[in-house]
């Protein structure tokens, strides 16, 4: 079995209207749809600058297929959950054409500057390339990031790492990436976070802001996990 991951821009979706406008927010689906009819609905985190979140908010209720987003949590707060109603016969949906492929998948899509990131589990006789193609035909864009083996599923040392990581944006992914490269967390190396910052052309500020919030989602789940 492989671990394959795809990011998947995914045109005229709501949630790649929302977070293409405003990329400092990423969502992140924390449930799986359920709902009768053709209306369908699940629970969704929203993580970014408290304005930000209200902006992607209203994008998003304003696609057609968005039958309601309703807050859990009060706004204000750089974490935000939702409920999020969709009419499923308006709306296309990765995991149902992942389901109909007979794929596994992990749930937990995050969704950030316009790119969902899928994580698909392939056997041996399954067809990466016309997974990719299947995606591709909705008018998508599909990039292959990762496809490596899974010696058995006890054992999975790249899920583990994955699991790690899974929460970080694709932009804390770059930052905490080229930090790790720099050598900025090497003792007496004397890696500043101006060097990173002009590592990935950013502002100072925004790249420590990115690494907080990256170490953060990073320990929160190594904790977890060894515990």
């Amino acid at each position: 079995m492989r671990e394959v991951t795809l990011d998947v821009r995914h045109y005229g979706e709501p949630e790649y209207e929302a977070s293409s406008k405003h990329p400092a927010v990423t969502m992140r689906s924390v449930s799986s749809m359920t709902g009768h009819g053709s209306i369908r609905k699940r629970i969704l985190e929203l993580e970014g600058p408290p304005e930000e979140i209200e902006s992607y908010l209203t994008t998003f209720r304003a696609a057609d297929s968005v039958v309601k987003a309703e807050p859990l949590t009060s706004l204000g707060e750089d974490h935000v959950y939702f409920v999020g109603a969709v009419d499923a016969e308006r709306k296309h949906s990765i995991s149902t054409q992942l389901s109909g492929m007979g794929l596994h998948y992990r749930t937990g899509t995050t969704i950030s500057d316009g790119v969902e990131r899928w994580i698909a589990y392939l056997e041996p006789d399954d067809d990466l390339a016309a997974l990719i193609r299947a995606i591709e035909r909705g008018g998508n864009d599909v990039e292959l990031v990762r496809n490596v083996p899974l010696s058995t599923l006890d054992r999975p040392p790249e899920l583990s790492v994955t699991c790690l990581t899974e929460d970080l944006t694709r932009r804390q992914r770059d930052v905490l990436v080229a930090a790790i490269e720099l050598g900025y967390y090497d003792h007496g190396a004397g890696v500043g976070i101006e060097a990173v910052a002009a590592a990935v052309d950013l502002g100072s500020t925004t790249v420590w802001e990115h690494l907080s919030r990256a170490e953060s989602k990073v320990m929160n789940r190594l904790v977890g996990r060894l515990s």
